[in-house]
């Protein structure tokens, strides 16, 4: 299974979708045959890249975040004193 082959929501993998949605359309019963599996394969490698890469710039926007909750709160504690 995969998630919806939508080009923008992926745009590194957006020539691999793409080949892959042509080579269903081109052998629409070959695709039950394993026609379009290397494809497939490497569009699954593409989305778990894809997903690093996201997984990393949340994990550092979630970092700033903290920071910038930690500097407040030493603020308003500071302020109540």
């Amino acid at each position: 299974m995969h998630p919806p082959l939508t080009l923008y929501k992926h745009p590194m993998c957006a020539e691999i979708i793409e080949a892959f949605l042509k080579c269903h359309s081109d052998h629409p019963i070959g695709k039950f045959f394993g026609e379009c599996t290397e494809l497939k394969i490497k569009l699954d490698r593409c989305f778990r890249q894809e997903k690093v890469v996201k997984r990393k710039k949340n994990l550092e926007k979630s970092k700033k975040l903290r920071e910038t909750l930690q500097a407040y709160r030493k603020e308003t504690a500071n302020e109540g004193n």
